[in-house]
């Protein structure tokens, strides 16, 4: 079936495109050009690139900022170290102490102000990339985060606290488009053979960003210029800027606007994804979804995973130097391993839980509660048996890489969960269960930074309060998924178009009745959103 120029025509209007398990898409797949490095590769590798480049300016506060306060200044008679081992073997390290006398409650407060502004953007920039187009929204959003990495040190020496909060606020917010518009992009290159692995491989940018970040800023702190700590938003700034006017002058909208592109990669890749008219998506159905219970089990789900993922993100390098008392250039690569763990995991996990689908044995709804309890209780577990390790740090860090590094199952859980339940609407519920859970994250640090700033208690009890509360959401809110999730498409996922499919096949039991465009019924829909 050739390429119907119509279907380009209203791709970037308020509908979904619903790509068919039909005779010409297969006809399609099998003719696709055989190039070393195609035009879709490259777009997927700038795509990763963004996505650890905005990892990076995510995490690296979390190293930083243990180089930049000045642990000396805010002790007023505590221990900032604790001392409750008595293990003197190891040093501890106070060779650089930094310039800013805030306590753990404030840094909570520095290290949360960034998903403020991230959460805020999260819907707006989903529904205006529909609208608009997502690459300048992506690609300007990047280059605002970057630009404004170069203000930190500029911010926390001049404004103090609240300057630096200011300033990390605005990086959130350039760094709000970064899911949608991905996603957004993903659908309109990644043919839907190709989806899954291209999608885990930009994806996968995530951990990528965190491993590198976290030590790397370590070495940046420790042997930087201007005094260490500022080198690490002064290099990284730099890398963010260079990549995103890289990918705003090489990467385009899609493939038709590509002004370079093979003939041949243009046609396959239209033909895969615009083999059928686009149909118009029907109004969002708000009173069902807000009744759906599938769908609340998708948003704690997210919100337990998120408050989980934010504690051991953003205090995991201050744990590492306070308690366990690791140097800070091995506090970034001992904080980076259980993200490593988490990648590797994550791709394992993902192909055992496509070979638990496809081999039938086990239900798409069975497949996702199984995946994502390893992904939620993992880590759940893992906090609660690290917080009982005591001065063990060598078991303390071997526990905490485990459990992180099941937390990888998540993304072939509830993560994936949103288009098993609605096709048509698993972008806006994907905008909603976002938002909400980066809200639950960014309670995370402020909680921490709070709970470990009494002087009067001992400091490994005040971490394993931490430990204990990540992993009491962690725990409930996947029994919550377990209880109430679903994989089976919801009944208020069923537009007009669908109702005629018994009517279709019961008129012919041998060939496809072909539709009024000439495509044949629809036997699976995915849609791109």
């Amino acid at each position: 079936m050739p390429f119907r120029r119509s279907s380009l025509n209203h791709r970037h209007r308020d509908g979904h495109v619903l790509v068919w398990n039909q005779r010409h898409l297969h006809e399609a797949l099998e003719e696709q050009p055989q190039r070393c490095f195609a035009t879709r590769y490259f777009v997927t590798f700038m795509l990763f690139l963004g996505m650890a480049n905005a990892y990076v300016m995510r995490t690296n506060m979390s190293v930083a900022i243990v180089a930049m306060v000045n642990h000396t200044a805010i002790k007023t008679g505590e221990e900032e170290y604790d001392d409750e081992c008595g293990d003197r073997d190891i040093p501890i390290d106070d060779s650089q102490d930094g310039e800013f006398p805030w306590n753990s409650a404030l840094q909570g407060y520095i290290l949360s102000s960034f998903f403020y502004g991230y959460v805020l953007t999260q819907i707006p920039f989903g529904i205006l990339a529909k609208k608009y187009g997502s690459l300048r929204f992506l690609g300007y959003g990047m280059l605002i985060n970057s630009v404004f990495a170069f203000l930190v040190p500029v911010a926390a020496r001049e404004g103090g606290v609240w300057g630096l909060c200011g300033v990390r606020f605005i990086q959130g917010l350039g760094e709000g488009p970064i899911v949608p518009c991905t996603h957004a992009l993903l659908a309109k290159w990644i043919p839907p053979n190709e989806r899954s692995r291209m999608g885990a491989a930009v994806y996968a940018g995530a951990q990528f960003g965190t491993i590198i970040s976290m030590p790397l800023s370590g070495l940046l702190a420790e042997y930087g210029f201007d005094g260490g700590w500022p080198s690490i938003f002064y290099v990284f700034g730099v890398v963010g800027t260079v990549w995103s006017i890289a990918f705003l002058m090489f990467v385009h909208e899609d493939p038709s606007v590509h002004p370079t592109i093979d003939e041949r990669e243009k046609k396959y890749i239209n033909d895969a994804l615009w083999g059928t008219d686009v149909v118009k998506s029907p109004p969002i159905p708000f009173k069902a979804i807000i009744k759906s219970l599938p769908f609340y089990a998708i948003l704690f789900a997210h919100m337990g995973h998120n408050y989980g993922y934010e504690t051991l993100m953003t205090e995991l390098p201050t744990y590492m130097k306070q308690v366990l008392r690791f140097s800070l250039k091995s506090n970034g690569l001992l904080s980076s391993l259980p993200y490593l763990a988490m990648w590797l995991l994550s791709m394992f996990i993902s192909v055992i839980a496509d070979w638990m689908i496809s081999s039938k044995r086990f239900s798409l709804t069975a497949t996702r509660k199984i995946i994502n309890s390893i992904g939620q209780y993992g880590p759940g577990i893992a906090l609660i048996a690290a917080s009982y390790t005591g001065c063990d740090r060598a078991l303390t860090l071997a526990i905490l890489t485990i459990g992180v590094g099941l937390n990888g199952g998540i993304y072939s859980g509830f993560k994936i969960n949103h288009l098993d339940l609605t096709p048509r609407f698993a972008g806006f519920l994907m905008a909603i269960t976002n938002c909400l859970a980066n809200l639950a994250g960014l309670l995370a640090p402020i909680a921490a930074g709070n709970l470990i700033s009494d002087p009067s208690k001992p400091m490994m009890g005040q971490w394993q309060i931490v430990f204990f509360i990540a992993a009491f959401v962690y725990i409930i809110c996947g029994t919550f998924y377990n209880i109430f999730g679903s994989g089976e498409r919801q009944f208020w996922d069923n537009p007009e178009d669908d109702e005629q499919k018994p009517a279709l096949q019961a008129t012919s039991s041998t060939t496809p009745q072909r539709l009024s465009n000439g495509a044949a019924p629809p036997t699976q829909a995915i849609t791109s959103s």
